[in-house]
């Protein structure tokens, strides 16, 4: 029993024709894999599994934290009833407004959140501060136009304040997205 090979593979040069096919299979694949989906679940830190949501919903956030705002800092909390501090105001509206469960400490938040560059933060996103010469100890929720709202322990109320006061610009030094 013989086996015939391709006819392409019989000739000394492949021609023209099945070259165009391959080119074309082979075009095919790289542009499949180039619209793939982003990544969509992150899970750095034990305990925790994070699905990036949908950007829309990133307005539930912005909106979330707006209805905060006055409520009084309280190192360690986690409920407006008592208090929030900076990375317990994150949890809480994540908590609420997404159903996402996120850590109350600064520094593990950033672990679980999409690296961005500062300079595409969207509102909804996380800006993340060095204000304890440390790391990530201090975050806020970006709502557009240069400004976080945020749980400061500095006159001990959740507010707006702006990337663009030299305190911030000097001390923020990340972002990070739970959006894709």
């Amino acid at each position: 029993m013989s086996l015939e090979q391709p006819q392409f593979l019989n000739s000394q040069k492949p021609t023209v024709s099945h070259l165009m096919k391959l080119t074309a299979l082979f075009l095919a694949g790289l542009l499949a894999s180039c619209a793939s989906a982003p990544p969509t679940n992150k899970s750095n830190l034990k305990g925790y599994q994070i699905t990036l949501q949908d950007p829309a919903k990133s307005k539930e956030v912005v909106m979330y934290a707006m209805g905060l705002m006055g409520i009084d800092y309280q190192f360690g909390g986690s409920n407006p009833e008592s208090g929030l501090d900076c990375s317990g105001m994150v949890s809480y509206i994540f908590n609420n407004a997404l159903g996402m469960s996120l850590p109350h400490n600064a520094q593990q938040i950033a672990q679980l959140g999409r690296e961005i560059p500062l300079a595409k933060m969207q509102p909804g996103d996380l800006v993340f501060f060095n204000t304890l010469n440390r790391s990530f100890s201090h975050v806020g929720i970006y709502i557009g136009d240069d400004r976080f709202i945020h749980a400061p322990s500095t006159n001990g109320k959740i507010r707006i304040s702006s990337l663009k006061t030299s305190y911030y610009a000097q001390r923020v030094e990340a972002a990070r997205s739970f959006f894709y």
